[in-house]
């Protein structure tokens, strides 16, 4: 009786545990405050490397995602921005110690970084009315595979941040569509380092 006993409360303790472990981890990603990069370019394929950086203080984020020909980042396409509000919904079904997560883009950008016609043809820049090196607002128009902020104003992600502190997303689909919750993925990228 008494081994059945301490059966019973140490599988208490243990669900005990999870829990608090569970509800810590999601306080954690609700509280993110910092800088969260890619330490380096990453392939992205088709030959183009990528480079994210993310920034969260009080509930609200903003991303800067540079794209380019090279790893060393020096032969860019384009840098794309948003800002909004995030929450942390529940635990994924689909990655393990990864929670839903919600991101609204208030506010959209782009400034195209190349001259080149073809590969701006290539990407939709054509009739985004971009000059080169000068940031446009695309929150009202959207551009490319970006939708405008009435059409997709968010962006049904994934979040996970390990024991080391370092802070991953969800695969973004070639189409670039998470703006509903079916889209939303199923595994995670390389992760981000707070700088």
């Amino acid at each position: 009786m008494k081994r059945i006993i301490l059966i019973c409360t140490l599988a208490i303790f243990s669900v005990a545990c999870a829990q608090n472990s569970k509800s810590e981890d999601k306080k954690a990603l609700e509280n993110l405050k910092g800088t969260y990069v890619d330490q380096q370019g990453v392939d992205w394929g088709q030959g183009t490397f990528g480079k994210r950086e993310f920034t969260f203080e009080n509930g609200k984020w903003s991303l800067k995602f540079t794209l380019a020909f090279d790893p060393q980042m020096k032969s860019q396409i384009f840098i794309f921005r948003t800002v909004g509000t995030y929450s942390v919904l529940d635990k994924s079904k689909f990655v393990n110690d990864a929670y839903n997560a919600l991101f609204i883009e208030d506010k959209k950008f782009v400034t195209l970084k190349t001259n080149i016609p073809d590969v701006i043809q290539g990407f939709g820049f054509s009739s985004c009315d971009l000059t080169k090196d000068v940031e446009k607002d695309i929150s009202q128009s959207g551009c490319s595979l970006w939708k405008s902020v009435a059409e997709c104003s968010e962006d049904h992600d994934l979040l996970k941040l390990d024991a080391d502190g370092k802070l991953y997303f969800g695969v973004r689909p070639p189409d670039n569509d998470m703006c509903s919750e079916d889209k939303r993925p199923k595994s995670l990228t390389p992760a981000v380092v707070k700088i």
